[in-house]
């Protein structure tokens, strides 16, 4: 999250995220179907106690939004995405044997995770401060730029998002997307953008003629024309989206508890091991990810 720059309460109240306004207790989804007892770590002394308790039930929960690539229920009926399959990897080396899925809307995977509806978000979560103050994270384990779908040619030529005001083009963005944030700072009404659920709902809106583009993040935006094998749309080249004129910089990671720092330590020692023997990038490469979106950020720096 996509995974944007982090959908929630987020990415900026003040803006939102590819995944960022907090949907308040919006629903969380198919919890109910999961039937899997909460594991508390509430106890917070010396980094919490939840991988304690996650090694002993052998099972980890991890928040999921739906989104591809980055953590979705595949048409087979496989739990995987970029994050997921990561997430198998790491909490296996922890002690962890199985990972079990909770989908929700991504506006409410923050609320989530701190009501212990699951243990771990793995979405892609784009980290920020505003974020940053709400849970803790691991560094990141991509970033992103962003690209846009738009009609095939591109005939109002739209490769950024001055050029959507240059050119007076109907935009359309997914539900809490950092890409709201990034069209007002051009001087994009949000009134007059399209709000749609995901990146197949903005592929439609273009193809049929209700929006000139849809905005989002590079991976998924190539993803979905690719899947689809669109013959009325195409993807433009990525791009780095600006606020107020500097780079806006989404990279994202897993969220914990912030009490659990002992869980998110040893998360993040085997993600350093992952990246620097390659092995990250040749897990997340058939999402669509590649070296550009390898990254050295951390979380601190992204906090700050």
């Amino acid at each position: 999250m996509a995974p944007p720059r982090g959908k929630d309460i987020d990415s900026r109240t003040k803006g939102a995220s590819r995944r960022s306004l907090l949907v308040g207790g919006a629903a969380l989804g198919l919890l109910g179907a999961v039937g899997c007892s909460r594991v508390s770590g509430t106890d917070a002394r010396d980094g919490g106690n939840l991988l304690e308790r996650l090694r002993a039930q052998g099972t980890v929960r991890l928040g999921i939004a739906g989104e591809i690539p980055f953590g979705y229920i595949d048409k087979n009926g496989d739990f995987t995405g970029e994050a997921p399959e990561i997430a198998k990897v790491i909490f296996k080396r922890l002690g962890v044997a199985k990972v079990q899925p909770v989908p929700t809307e991504f506006g409410s995977l923050i609320p989530g995770l701190r009501s212990q509806q699951f243990d771990v978000v793995s979405a892609g979560m784009y980290i920020n401060p505003e974020r940053c103050a709400q849970v803790i994270f691991s560094d990141p384990d991509y970033r992103m730029r962003d690209a846009f779908i738009v009609r095939k040619g591109n005939p109002k030529n739209l490769h950024n998002y001055d050029d959507i005001v240059k050119h007076k083009a109907k935009m359309a963005t997914g539900t809490a997307y950092a890409e709201i944030d990034y069209a007002k700072n051009a001087g994009v009404k949000e009134s007059d953008m399209l709000i749609l659920p995901d990146q197949l709902a903005g592929l439609l809106a273009v193809e049929q003629g209700r929006a000139d583009v849809f905005a989002g993040t590079t991976v998924t935006v190539h993803n979905v024309v690719k899947q689809r094998n669109s013959r009325l749309a195409e993807a433009t080249e990525p791009f780095q989206p600006m606020l107020d004129g500097k780079p806006d910089i989404g990279a994202g990671g897993f969220a914990f508890r912030p009490e659990e720092t002992k869980l998110r330590d040893a998360f993040n020692a085997e993600l350093h091991k992952m990246k620097k023997s390659g092995e990250l990038l040749r897990i997340v490469r058939p999402f669509g990810f590649t070296e550009q979106e390898m990254t050295d950020l951390t979380a601190k720096e992204l906090c700050t």
